[in-house]
C-alpha cells in the first residue's frame, strides 16, 4: 500500500470541515442508534477518577491537555480507560452509517481507491480474508471487546498488573479503529455532512489522532490515507 491518497477535492473538503465548531457534545438532533451497546472503563482501574479528568479535561475544550498522561497517573491505567472511550466513539459514529454502509455499498472494507484492509485475528480466521466494509467492522468490535473482556489484558481487579505486552495490543486496537475512521472519510463524508455530524466526527477525530500522537500508538505508514488530514491536525501543535 505505497503512496499517498490525495483527498478528494470539490464537493466537500475534509480540511474546510476540520475545525468548525469543535464541540465536545454530541448535536441534540443526532442519530442514537448504535452499533452495539456501550463499553464502561475496567471497574477494578482507577477507571472512574480517570474518567472524571477526561471530562474535565475535555469539558475545557483542550484536546491537546486532554490526552496527556495526568501526572501521578500510571501510563497503562491511562491507556486502558481511554481505550474503551476511543472505542466506544468509533461505535456510535459507525451506528449513524449502518443503513449506509452495506455489503452492497462497500464490498470491500476501503479507504479511497489505493488502500484495502483484510480481517485476520491470528486465532479464528489467522489468514487476512476481503469482506465488506461492515463484516470488518463488526469482526473488528467484536475482537476488540474480546480484549476488553479479558481480564489477562485489562485487568478488572484493582491492583492487578498489565500483561508485559498490554501497549502492543492497544496499538493494534487503536491502528485498527484508525481504519474504520479512514474508510468514513472516505467513503461516507458527504453523508456525515447531510447528517450534519461532521464537527462532531472531525472533533473525534482530532482527540483519536492526537492522543495516538501523545503516545506513538500507531506507524506514520498506516496514517496515509489521511495523511494530508492529520498534518492540519498536528502541524499547529
Amino acid at each position: 500500500m505505497k503512496g499517498t491518497i490525495h483527498l478528494q477535492k470539490g464537493g466537500i473538503s475534509l480540511l474546510r470541515f476540520l475545525l468548525v465548531n469543535l464541540s465536545n457534545k454530541l448535536p441534540e438532533n443526532r442519530n442514537q442508534r448504535t452499533f452495539r451497546p456501550k463499553k464502561s472503563a475496567p471497574s477494578g482501574s482507577k477507571g472512574a477518577q480517570l474518567r472524571k479528568h477526561i471530562d474535565a479535561t475535555l469539558g475545557s475544550g483542550n484536546l491537546r491537555e486532554a490526552v496527556r498522561l495526568p501526572p501521578g497517573e500510571d501510563l497503562n491505567e491511562w491507556l486502558a480507560v481511554n481505550t474503551v472511550d476511543f472505542f466506544n466513539q468509533v461505535n456510535l459514529l459507525f451506528g449513524t452509517l449502518t443503513e449506509f454502509c452495506t455489503p452492497e455499498n462497500c464490498s470491500t472494507m476501503s479507504a479511497g481507491p489505493k488502500y484495502e484492509y483484510r480481517w485476520a485475528d491470528g486465532v479464528q480466521i489467522k489468514k487476512p480474508i476481503e469482506v465488506s466494509a461492515p463484516k470488518y467492522v463488526e469482526y473488528l468490535m467484536d475482537w476488540i471487546e474480546a480484549q476488553l473482556d479479558d481480564e489477562s489484558i485489562f485487568p478488572q481487579r484493582l491492583g492487578a498488573p498489565f500483561p508485559p505486552n498490554f501497549k502492543e495490543v492497544v496499538k493494534t486496537i487503536f491502528k485498527r479503529l484508525f481504519r474504520v475512521y479512514a474508510h468514513i472519510y472516505h467513503s461516507h463524508f458527504q453523508k456525515i455532512v447531510s447528517l450534519k455530524e461532521e464537527a462532531h466526527l472531525n472533533t473525534c477525530f482530532k482527540h483519536f489522532i492526537l492522543f495516538t500522537h501523545e503516545f506513538g500508538l500507531i506507524d506514520k505508514k498506516e496514517l496515509a490515507p489521511l495523511q494530508e488530514l492529520i498534518e492540519s491536525i498536528i502541524v499547529p501543535y
